[in-house]
């Protein structure tokens, strides 16, 4: 058995030792790269507006059921129901609100998908034309599983300098 598995490995390594690999950390593209922080601020002032919105709605909720307590006692039967109904009302609708905004169908929650998804297309793209352009078979993401990288196969600033390329403003 111990046999059949070193075969393998040294097979596999063999088959390795013929193809031309690199590797791209990205995490460091994450951190450089201008367009991954343009999309988490443009979030965050999204997430930010919509912090705003609920706090109003809760300030509101908040000033009603103030309200509800101090004249409960001399309102009509008829007017406390009423009362109660747009307390719960207006708590169903904050509910509605964060589900609407930030819950897992929510649309800041879409949005964030979308914005990531281009992101990582824009990424595989730019790593595809470094490795076609420079003839690599295989290029691994080293910020995964790399402890140690020779900076000849290190293709991360490549992979940046390309991302960063098709991301200019064109000029007119």
């Amino acid at each position: 058995m111990y046999k059949k598995i070193a075969i393998l490995l040294l097979l596999i390594s063999i088959s390795f030792a013929q193809e031309k690999i690199g590797v791209v950390f990205s995490e460091k593209i994450r951190l450089e790269f201008e367009e991954f922080k343009d999309v988490e601020q443009q979030l965050q002032l999204e997430l930010d507006v919509i912090q705003k919105e609920y706090e109003a709605m809760a300030t509101e909720l908040d000033s009603m059921v103030k309200e509800y307590e101090q004249q409960s006692l001399m309102m009509s039967e008829e007017l406390k129901k009423a009362k109660e109904q747009d307390i719960v009302d207006m708590n169903n609708s904050m509910q509605s609100y964060q589900l609407s905004k930030v819950g897992p169908n929510g649309e800041l929650t879409r949005k964030q998908a979308q914005l990531e998804y281009d992101l990582v297309q824009k990424f595989k793209n730019a790593v595809d034309s470094v490795a076609i352009s420079k003839g690599y078979d295989i290029i691994m993401d080293g910020s995964q599983a790399s402890l140690y990288t020779k900076p000849t196969h290190d293709l991360t600033d490549d992979v940046l300098y390309e991302l960063r390329k098709y991301s200019l403003p064109e000029e007119n």
